[in-house]
């Protein structure tokens, strides 16, 4: 028995590993220094995490290099158990020692292995030929082994040239139309190794409207720039709207870079090995360029419907029933999709005739924003009452924009919407539309009854005091009474209706809130507790915007923030300041800052809460 059972303990450790193998995906790949000196030899390893079939390695040629050593082969398994878990890892890699015959950018080719019968190919690797040592300069015979550490911080700034880093904003054109779209990638480009960044502040786009892309899937990649090779890496991707016609700036992003630079120690000499390496952390401060955007305006002869929607989209009409009852309710939907600046669209006018009421539009929308683009539909709902009977013909709906693409404005139009009401069944049909003063039973007055009989003969007059009692000024002071007594009824109705309202008590009471907080926050300011005051402004303009637009914490963005302020009527440049400055307040929340730039944020948060405020309330 126990001979058969290790039989099936080996039967499943080998279907394991084969369902592991299959499930497994094939990387080939290949890694080498970035820079290489003139006359140094360096490695070009090909890393392969399965086991290829036999004879099945195809070598670059190597051009430009004189091959030392290789193919050097090692290869390594390994199976761990766990719990009944089975991993296996298989490592193949394949080296070659090579030696640069010049100096300039030169190329690694690609390489071929085939694994079970499918080939798989690793990608061409640059890589740049210096015509000096990569490390820096040797230290010269003679020189001074007993220098002070400051010394070998000062070797180690002197070994990052100013092009090693850098920090470039690249545009995805130049010159576009209002309303159209352009991409702008920050971009940063490093020859040594970085630790880390610190104090990163990105432009706030003033005159654009932007919308931040997801580059969470950005992989470092090789790039030549200026005869020099570079690993590249997107630090952030904006997409933008420029909202008005002219010369826009893009204003520079700013970060620091901290390089670890590795310097050899003269101090702690060993008798055997000599001086140990040391490790400096280098900061550098980047700043990417300028750059000039040239918007032009939309062209002239614009269609009267054309709300100042960009790019290329389609219209879908969804008209109510060919059949109506009489004081029965009817939706007609509209729904545009498309790419180009879908935030910005507006509901076409629907004209319905003078007999039915027409409700609040109901907008629902999904939106998408790549490299490309912003793309997706918005959808909108015309709720209407057709109050009398009849046949209606509605006009058709128009939605007006402009493709850049073609240099011209388009209209799409719907079909007419023809509409049969009916009469009510419960007798409600019988509405009257009139135009001009209709009349009313009460303005018939029957003839006869406006002139009074004249009495005849002597009058006797006698002066008559009546009671106060019943009397004309009692009635009007009762009548007062009550209405005093009606009005204050009313008011501390609709006071206790607005105390159950949480949403109505939050937004009356967000300014107050938000005042509050700005004083403790000026508190910490003149404490120059940079932490507590960055904290609380950020406690400050969320919750004021929370409160005031009634939007739960969760569901805060920036995005929100700046579509809810555009509906309230807040200006585009102001809803972007008070991002803006939300954004500042969270980089600059850990980041070093002077009591002065903290005077100049709590000033631009009171300034903007205070204008919202007062456009809001307006």
């Amino acid at each position: 028995m126990k001979g058969f059972a290790k039989i099936g303990f080996v039967l499943l450790c080998v279907i394991g590993c084969l369902s592991l193998r299959a499930a497994e995906k094939v990387v080939f790949e290949v890694s080498s220094p970035l820079m290489v000196a003139s006359g140094e030899a360096f490695r070009v390893e090909f890393a392969l995490n399965a086991k290829p079939d036999d004879d099945s390695f195809v070598a670059p040629s190597f051009e430009g290099f004189d091959v030392l050593a290789g193919p050097a082969v090692s290869k390594g398994s390994s199976i761990q158990i766990i719990n009944g878990a089975m991993t296996k890892s298989v490592n193949y890699t394949i080296t070659f020692v090579l030696l640069p015959r010049s100096v300039g950018n030169l190329t690694v080719g690609s390489a071929e292995i085939a694994v079970d019968g499918t080939v798989y190919r690793t990608r061409p690797l640059a890589l740049e030929v210096v015509d000096e040592p990569a490390g820096g300069s040797a230290s010269q015979p003679g020189a001074d082994d007993r220098r002070e550490p400051q010394d070998e911080a000062s070797r180690a700034q002197g070994e990052i040239a100013k092009d090693d880093l850098l920090l470039r904003a690249v545009v995805s054109r130049s010159s576009v139309f209002k309303g159209e779209p352009l991409r702008v990638t920050f971009k940063l480009y490093e020859r040594v190794n970085v630790a880390g960044y610190q104090d990163v502040k990105f432009p706030s786009f003033n005159g654009f409207w932007a919308q931040e892309l997801d580059a969470d899937n950005a992989r470092r990649q090789r790039e030549t720039f200026n005869g020099k090779v570079y690993e590249t890496l997107v630090a952030r991707e904006y997409l933008l709207y420029p909202q008005q016609a002219g010369t826009l700036t893009i204003d520079p992003a700013e970060l620091t870079a901290v390089a670890q630079v590795v310097v050899q120690s003269r101090h702690n000499i060993d008798p055997f090995f000599g001086g140990g390496p040391e490790i400096y952390n280098v900061p550098r401060k980047l700043q990417s360029q300028r750059i000039n955007v040239t918007v032009k305006p939309l062209p002239g002869g614009a269609p009267a419907g054309f709300g100042g929607a960009v790019g290329r989209f389609d219209m879908q009409t969804v008209p109510p029933a060919g059949q109506l009852s009489a004081n029965s309710a009817a939706t007609c939907t509209v729904k545009i999709s498309g790419t180009g600046n879908l935030t910005f669209v507006q509901a076409p006018k629907l004209a319905l005739p003078a007999s039915f009421e027409q409700y609040n539009v109901k907008t629902t929308e999904s939106i998408n924003a790549s490299a490309a683009g912003i793309s997706g539909y918005r959808q909108f709902e015309y709720p209407f009452i057709a109050r009398a009977e009849g046949d209606y013909e509605i006009a058709p709906i128009e939605f007006t924009y402009f493709d850049p693409s073609r240099m011209e404005y388009k209209t799409l139009r719907s079909k007419p919407i023809e509409l049969h009401v009916v009469p009510d069944a419960q007798g409600g049909g019988d509405a009257v539309v009139m135009q001009g003063r209709g009349i009313s039973k009460e303005e018939v007055r029957l003839l006869g009854q406006d002139i009074r009989f004249i009495k005849l003969g002597g009058v006797r007059l006698r002066p008559e005091r009546r009671p106060f009692l019943f009397s004309g000024l009692y009635w009007a002071a009762v009548g007062g009474i009550l209405c005093l007594f009606g009005a204050a009824y009313v008011a501390l109705r609709k006071r206790i209706r607005e105390s159950q309202n949480v949403a109505v008590v939050r937004g009356k009471r967000a300014n107050k809130v938000a005042v509050s907080r700005f004083r403790v926050a000026k508190k910490h300011m003149e404490q120059e507790n940079r932490h507590a005051f960055y904290e609380e402004m950020l406690r400050a303009l969320w919750g004021y915007v929370s409160d005031k637009l009634n939007i739960p914490v969760a569901n805060l963005t920036k995005e929100n923030v700046r579509e809810e302020l555009h509906k309230r009527g807040v200006p585009v440049e102001q809803a972007q300041r008070f991002t803006a400055i939300i954004a500042q307040c969270d980089e600059a929340q850990y980041a070093p800052a002077a009591s002065a730039r903290m005077s100049d944020v709590y000033a631009e948060g009171v300034d903007l809460v205070s204008h919202i405020e007062t456009m809001i309330k307006r």
